[in-house]
């Protein structure tokens, strides 16, 4: 997944080792899409069980620069949103980096995804 510098001037490729990580979590499912056999596309959906219900969240959703405009995304979304409601999620959150492209916020808002009114704060550990 050499398409995760997209999402972060900090990721990195994604190492075999991750990935298989990541694959191996019960709670996370990576989706990806390919072209002529190169992943083009990648979601994470985390679906997870607080006290106030079954929650889902879509992470790190990227798209080969070169296959934007396709709907590749949002078939993937369609995918993570069908998943989350079979498994129970009440609702689903989704994050975006302000380095998406400008359409990124639309695009989001289209699937009915309306930003919060919170603040998410981060500590670097």
């Amino acid at each position: 997944m050499d398409r995760l510098p997209l999402l972060s001037a900090t990721a990195a490729t994604l190492a075999r080792d991750v990935l298989a990580a990541v694959i191996d979590t019960p709670s996370t499912r990576l989706h990806t899409a390919r072209l002529g056999g190169t992943i083009v596309s990648a979601l994470t959906l985390v679906i997870y069980t607080i006290p106030t219900g079954l929650r889902a969240r879509i992470e790190d959703v990227v798209v080969d620069q070169a296959a934007r405009g396709h709907g590749i995304g949002r078939d993937l979304t369609n995918v993570a949103l069908a998943i989350a409601k079979n498994h129970g999620a009440r609702m689903v959150d989704l994050t975006s980096t302000r380095r998406g492209p400008p359409r990124t916020s639309s695009t989001n808002q289209r699937f009915g995804f309306a930003p919060r009114e919170s603040t998410t704060y981060r500590l670097t550990l």
